[in-house]
């Protein structure tokens, strides 16, 4: 068989199915699938998007639960040359809408179990042609978009249909995260930097075609998006699970499917400690552990290795403008307990002043990232994208500015030790408080708010809302928090609200959020 050199993010899963086309690839919900089935359902969808008009360099935006038809989705679009966006499925209805103006999407493969929130969202969105809907009840949605059954169309057969001509310099996949301006940013991936970065991430985690991954993290989390795109890849199994909510069922669906690779974050780690400690809970078939987003603290490794005996376990730090930063060697783990490890494989990463001079060894500085993996770019948002990707040591390079503090050792490992910005980083995703702020301030009777991050150990940060009412203001912490679960995603809403008669404020007038943090060690607020 020729060998096909991997240009292309859909290429893998071409190389996959033409080399092993029996093997599983995806088991979902006690259902497995092989790569022939996902390859030509994905190709299905790819050719019903080019006959409905999609060119290249739309956006397909997927707003599902992790599934097969989320795979398929996200597959399908690439194969048709468009870009994918992967859509939190705990997204309300008015940051759904904007993400879909936001990136002008055309089309939106969804299921019907959304449907309120998409009822809402789909009130104004001028450029979205037709959705894609999973599910057996029709979805109801404006006359003027049409509705397709999604697997209707994927299980039709095959469509004779050219799929376009795709570069490697091309658009892939917007990566919507959080900004300081209280709205999502879509950051750009070419399909160049997310195949260096599989094969980068592939090397240092030393995976093989062997491995069966076990999926327990949203697609939309890039964290979890590559694990599938590094089974594919491989040619090893995905084991997709819709999330950790329910530990018992993932505990049995290790059991049954034995999986190798076990990604995860502290929350989720710290739940099965706590099972090990009442029960004894081990899995040995594990072989590998990997934990990003929070870091992952010094006392969680030796209840990690009573759980997974045979695994070499992984501590990473990365962010979704250039996906992963640095890694620790599990050999070090013990020797460098405190540090997020060095660059992963092909990039380089230094550490530089606020005006840009070089911060010696040992010294805090603010962590910059050269490499094929930073992003293009934000979507339609130039400004920004200038903060944060400042010119290279080369004519025309651009280097991504992460805005994160760290020290780095003699043999450059890396020790994070902060954030410049505002923005909170908890349970692995990025939270704007401004976008919470606005939340709370729709309330009659707040007079201020402030929304910070406090360290935390499970969730790297939890959110703490701190509020001052109006002198004859009705509403109390009860009212907040109500106000914060209809609008926000879960891992949004604060873990603590704390009442003040007035704020700490800057020469300037603004209130002083840096005494604020000083004041939660003896705050009188209520944990939520």
């Amino acid at each position: 068989m020729t060998l096909i050199p991997q240009r292309l993010l859909g290429e893998a899963l071409l190389i996959s199915a033409r080399r092993t086309p029996e093997k599983t690839a995806i088991i979902s919900r006690g259902e497995e699938f092989s790569y022939s089935e996902i390859y030509n359902r994905s190709f299905n969808l790819a050719c019903h998007l080019l006959n409905a008009g999609v060119k290249k360099g739309d956006r397909v935006a997927i707003f599902m639960n992790n599934s097969w038809q989320s795979v398929v989705a996200i597959y399908g679009a690439t194969l048709s040359g468009a870009a994918f966006i992967v859509i939190n499925p705990q997204t309300k209805a008015n940051k759904l809408q904007y993400i879909l103006n936001d990136s002008g999407a055309k089309f939106l493969i969804s299921s019907t179990v959304f449907k309120n929130e998409l009822f809402q969202a789909l009130n104004d969105t001028p450029f979205l042609q037709e959705i894609l809907y999973s599910g057996e009840v029709d979805l109801l949605v404006k006359t003027a978009t049409l509705a397709v059954n999604f697997e209707n169309v994927v299980l039709s057969g095959i469509s004779d249909v050219e799929l376009p001509k795709i570069i490697p310099n091309d658009l892939a996949a917007l990566l919507y995260t959080s900004g300081s301006t209280g709205f999502p940013k879509g950051v750009m991936m070419t399909h160049q930097s997310m195949v260096f970065t599989t094969w980068s991430l592939i090397e240092y985690l030393r995976l093989s075609e062997e491995d069966r991954i076990l999926l327990v993290l949203p697609l939309a989390f890039d964290y979890g998006l590559y694990q599938l795109i590094m089974a594919v890849t491989l040619g090893g199994t995905l084991i997709v699970e819709q999330s950790f909510t329910f530990p018992a069922s993932i505990y049995k669906s290790i059991d049954k499917y034995k999986p190798t690779v076990f990604p995860g974050v502290p929350t989720v780690y710290a739940m099965m400690i706590a099972a090990n400690k009442q029960s004894g809970l081990s899995f040995n078939c594990i072989e590998k552990v990997t934990n990003t987003a929070a870091a992952l603290p010094a006392e969680f490794i030796p209840d990690l290795k009573k759980i997974f005996p045979s695994a070499l376990i992984f501590k990473m730090y990365g962010l979704t403008e250039c996906k992963r930063v640095c890694y620790l060697e599990p050999e070090l783990l013990d020797l460098k307990p405190n540090s997020v490890g060095k660059a992963i494989p092909g990039t380089e990463v230094f550490l530089l002043t606020q005006d840009g001079n070089q911060v010696p060894a040992g010294e805090p500085g603010i962590l910059h990232i050269r490499g094929p993996h930073v992003m293009l770019g934000y979507w339609k948002k130039d400004d920004l994208s200038e903060i944060m990707l400042k010119p290279g040591n080369f004519p025309g390079e651009r280097i991504l500015c992460s805005n994160d503090i760290f020290t780095m050792d003699d043999e450059g490992y890396l020790y994070f030790q902060g954030r410049t910005d505002d923005i909170i980083k908890t349970r692995g995703e990025k939270v704007s408080p401004l976008e919470i702020e606005k939340v709370i301030y729709r309330l009659d009777g707040i007079r201020e708010v402030a929304v910070i991050g406090n360290p935390d150990i499970l969730l790297g940060e939890s959110i703490f809302a701190i509020v001052a009412f109006h002198e004859n203001a009705t509403i109390g912490i009860d009212d907040v928090l109500r106000e914060c679960n209809l609008h926000l995603e879960p891992f949004m809403i604060p873990q603590k609200i704390i009442i003040l008669n007035e704020m700490p404020k800057s020469s300037n007038g603004k209130i002083n959020k840096f005494e604020l943090k000083n004041l939660l060690i003896n705050d009188n607020g209520r944990t939520v």
